[in-house]
């Protein structure tokens, strides 16, 4: 599988446009990538831009804090499912998470899992707030939760993805049948490439053309 196949090209700016999300979906289908990341509001378009494709239409839930109601997460999950979104990108509640209520962690993990049923979840830790041992009990409560997938970052906090980070989360999340989507500050071929060999399923990437591009 060449690394095109393994790109969510992402677009989660609070000041992108229509134009903006129409070349995004336009760079996806030229370089043949896995998806494109979108806010919710802009699932509907990009199924339809890539309707004839396919590239999968993945978007964010709870985004970028986590901290909304788990009921919420579950109604935007509902409509984004209902808008023909392919994945659900998830943001874990680390306020709850740190504070040591794992129940209510595992709780809005499994409602936004059952509204997205049988569409995959991924559940985005926000690994550069937590310490080693906290990403490795992260990884459990995930799979407690029913996801699919547990991601290292939004890429709106004060760090992403890490060589380092994506190893001990692939090491941690094979014991539990997950897999690892590595997102924040993957700008080259050579950057996702080491993400892939430390043990990534997928990167989310805002450079997703320019590195297919370069691998071309």
């Amino acid at each position: 599988m060449t690394i095109a196949k393994h790109l969510e090209h992402t677009l989660l700016k609070p000041e992108a446009t229509v134009e903006d999300i129409m070349q995004l979906c336009s760079e996806a289908r030229k370089y043949g990538l896995f998806g494109v990341c979108v806010n919710p509001c802009y699932v509907g378009l990009a199924r339809h831009l890539l309707s004839d494709t396919n590239v999968k239409v993945v978007t964010v839930v709870g985004f970028p804090l986590g901290a909304a109601f788990s009921e919420v997460k579950a109604l935007e999950t509902k409509m984004a499912v209902e808008a023909h979104a392919d994945e659900i990108d998830m943001v874990m509640n680390v306020s709850a998470f740190k504070t040591g209520d794992y129940a209510a962690v595992v709780s809005d993990i499994r409602s936004v899992v059952e509204a997205a049923s049988p569409f995959p979840v991924k559940v985005i830790i926000e690994a550069c707030l937590l310490t080693d041992a906290e990403k490795c009990t992260a990884c459990r409560l995930v799979a407690e939760g029913g996801a699919a997938f547990v991601k290292t970052s939004t890429g709106f906090n004060k760090g992403g993805a890490t060589v380092d980070d994506v190893k001990l989360l692939a090491a941690e999340a094979e014991k539990y049948g997950l897999k690892v989507k590595a997102a924040g500050g993957i700008r080259d071929a050579e950057a996702a490439q080491a993400m892939l060999a430390a043990g990534a399923e997928r990167i989310g990437t805002s450079a997703g053309h320019k590195i297919a591009a370069g691998e071309a």
